[in-house]
């Protein structure tokens, strides 16, 4: 596949629209992930992917029933089980569980060698997004170091980015990516790129935040029956200033399986808009001033849609 350009914020007063691809799982990875290359190669769309890289742990997911509320409801408006089918539904539970990134470490050379970023996703997407908060500090830790290790394994550098499962982020966590040197992170909901503070300071990892409602979320909630999503995403980047960055947050199983027609109808809205430059959160997050970003905590918040809370942006 022929090389995709990047480009950063701020030119022709565009609004700088980065495409975050989170891969959750081992068929998201092995279907999702070559049919959004292809996508976004035709399109000529710069993107950055995020790859789980431990065990594929999906079927463990199912107690979220019993922990989060509207999670079950969620998931049948959203049509969960035919997006991810039974062979992930049940991944670590009656099926084994499969090895992500570090199980197929050719797809990860694949999407640098298509011109795309790839950085990583976690180790075990479900411990992360279910149990963070109750992590000892060396778990925090060796989540994130094996991660980077089986990238650097696959492709031969470290990864400059993380991103965290369900955007869930601490205090702990964002300090162990500081340890790391990470160029930059993507864990939290937010506004627009800022520099996390927290009870021990600024952290020296900047954010650069999902800033728009992902597809699954429009798909889950009852006050948007037959919404068009897409319609959404225009509505949040015509709004948004001149030379500011929104950040669209897609997944290998949803937009690179079932939706992927969506996505690609997504694409050419968007560019037929006329102020929308797509980039790389890589480049982003070269071409910020660091400086000039505001230093905001990070709270914990709900989502229309989303079962559960997130790390979001707060004020400051």
């Amino acid at each position: 596949m022929t090389a995709v350009s990047s480009g950063g914020p701020g030119a022709r007063g565009e609004v700088v629209v980065g495409l975050k691809i989170d891969v959750d799982t081992r068929r998201g990875l092995d279907e999702g992930v070559p049919r959004l290359l292809g996508i976004l190669t035709g399109a000529g769309v710069p993107a950055s992917f995020y790859v789980t890289m431990g065990p594929d742990c999906s079927g463990r997911a199912v107690l979220r029933v019993f922990r989060q509320r509207g999670f079950l409801s969620k998931m049948r408006r959203s049509g969960a089980l035919r997006t991810y089918g039974w062979r992930t539904v049940l991944s670590g539970t009656l099926l084994p569980a499969r090895p992500v990134g570090s199980g197929l470490p050719n797809r990860l050379r694949e999407i640098e060698a298509a011109g795309f970023e790839a950085g990583i996703h976690g180790w075990d997407h479900v411990a992360w997004h279910d149990r963070l908060d109750r992590f000892a500090p060396a778990r925090v830790a060796d989540h994130l170091r094996r991660a980077r290790d089986a990238f650097t394994a696959a492709t031969g550098h470290p990864p400059a980015a993380t991103a965290a499962p369900g955007w869930h982020a601490t205090a702990e966590s964002l300090a162990c990516q500081d340890r790391m040197g990470f160029a930059y992170a993507s864990d939290i909901r937010g506004r627009e790129p800022f520099i996390p503070v927290t009870a021990a300071g600024p952290a020296a990892t900047l954010q650069i935040p999902t800033t728009l409602p992902t597809l699954d979320e429009m798909l889950g909630r009852p006050d948007l029956p037959g919404a068009d999503p897409v319609a959404v995403w225009e509505a949040g980047i015509a709004g948004a200033r001149p030379g500011s960055v929104q950040v669209i947050t897609l997944h290998a199983e949803i937009e690179g399986l079932d939706h992927a027609a969506l996505l690609e109808s997504a694409l050419a809205r968007l560019r037929a808009a006329g102020r929308v430059r797509f980039a790389r959160l890589d480049a982003i997050a070269r071409a910020l001033d660091r400086e000039g970003l505001p230093r905001r905590p990070i709270v914990r918040g709900a989502l229309p849609g989303r079962a559960g809370e997130v790390s979001c942006e707060g004020d400051g």
